[in-house]
């Protein structure tokens, strides 16, 4: 139970699961199945009042369900689909619940934080009815109001709950959340394969994470441009060192570079956007992201997604690519009369020039030519270590 409010969670998993050919709630996901994957993240989000309602193969998914500590509901009605589970789960409520979530296993890897943002939103908001929204897509799970309970128990309508949501069009609102798993379900193998890789990158965000992520903090059009031209840069960069053999995780550079400055209207953006996304649930990126301004490079070390990033961030200046030299020197310049700025700019310069030695060591190959090959420098710019600025287009856009 969600704390001085009874806001209630429905886990339906009463169905015969035959378009997967496997039975949903128990398979596994990682260290856990479907069922436990679902039931945790409402636990974990606070929500301590959770429902699993039951039917085909009851007793197993009881087995499982009350090992965790939670309410398990049997539908002797399972056979008549989705709907009689729905109703049976909801009639179980108390009259002193105010809210529920209704959540098919087929939809196991929402975050945590995503439920606590529909609570949030349900404390601000005067609907009755919230729907998580990615990328323009409504997904699940909807938390509704008591206030529809009698109807819902009561109906029989033929286009289950779906229709009778619909019918309350007006008191709906959609909560853009960047969770992408609040569309991903399981009703097929194929479904389920991309269940459990979507799972082992879980802890880093995907592109269109990453952008709403980036929307809801609110950075400016030209931090997402300079971000999205880092992330660029730093993928290339990856791509080349791991054809060496780097065996760098090119998820977590993409997501580092393209959320480093989200905090960057903040002081000491590095460490305010890091603890963002360790709130999140990012603790990876975030180690990326707190040092992408200053980092400690050992040159006896592997090279880091870290220090990937960190000279990606160096060689832009806006949205476009500059000498990171030219860089370190016109600050230099800026701050001649300040010389705790000034040892800390040369400090970042020889830092920079260290993962260079790294990059073309591993590679074989000069940064140069690298953003010759990968068409992100011009052949006529090989001067790019004396030149000021070269301009292109973001690779991912502005989004």
């Amino acid at each position: 139970m969600v704390e001085h409010e009874r806001v209630a969670a429905i886990i339906l998993a009463g169905g015969y699961s035959s378009r997967m050919g496997d039975f949903k709630p128990l398979l596994k996901l990682g260290p856990y199945c479907a069922i436990e994957h679902a039931v945790r993240c409402f636990l974990q989000a606070g929500v301590c009042d959770v429902r699993v309602v039951a039917g085909y193969r009851a007793e197993e998914v009881a087995e499982v369900a009350r090992t965790l500590g939670v309410t398990v509901i049997c539908n002797p009605n399972f056979d008549l689909g989705m709907y009689s589970s729905v109703q049976a789960g909801v009639k179980s409520l108390e009259d002193d619940v105010e809210a529920f979530f209704i959540l098919p296993v087929d939809y196991p890897l929402v975050d945590p934080a995503t439920i606590k943002k529909l609570l949030d939103c349900r404390r601000q908001v005067q609907h009755g009815i919230i729907y998580p929204v990615f990328n323009g897509k409504r997904g699940h799970p909807p938390l509704i109001s008591t206030k529809y309970k009698d109807e819902i128990v009561s109906s029989a309508c033929p286009g289950g709950l779906r229709e009778i949501l619909f019918r309350h069009e007006h008191d709906a609102f959609n909560l853009a959340v960047p969770d992408k798993a609040v569309l991903l379900d399981m009703d097929t193998p194929e479904d389920y394969q991309c269940l459990q890789s979507y799972l082992k990158r879980k802890s880093i965000p995907t592109l269109d994470e990453c952008r709403q992520i980036l929307r809801e903090a609110r950075v400016s059009e030209e931090v997402k441009e300079h971000c999205s031209m880092v992330a660029a840069i730093a993928s290339k960069l990856a791509a080349w060192l791991n054809r060496a053999g780097a065996g760098l995780n090119e998820d977590l550079i993409l997501a580092g570079a393209l959320l480093h400055d989200i905090a960057r209207s903040e002081p000491d953006h590095p460490r305010a956007g890091a603890r963002l996304l360790v709130a999140m649930g990012y603790p990876s990126v975030a180690e990326v992201v707190g040092m992408h301004m200053d980092i400690e490079v050992d040159e006896s070390h592997p090279i880091s997604e870290a220090e990937v990033v960190f000279l990606a961030d160096k060689m832009v200046e806006g949205k476009d690519i500059v000498s990171f030299k030219a860089r370190f020197a016109a600050a230099l310049q800026k701050y001649q009369n300040d010389l705790q700025a000034c040892a800390a700019v040369t400090k970042r310069l020889i830092q920079a020039e260290r993962i260079i030695d790294k990059i073309e060591s591993i590679t074989g190959h000069s940064i140069e030519s690298i953003l010759v090959t990968e068409s992100l420098l011009k052949t006529e710019d090989c001067a790019w270590s004396t030149r000021p600025a070269v301009s292109l287009n973001c690779i991912f856009g502005k989004g």
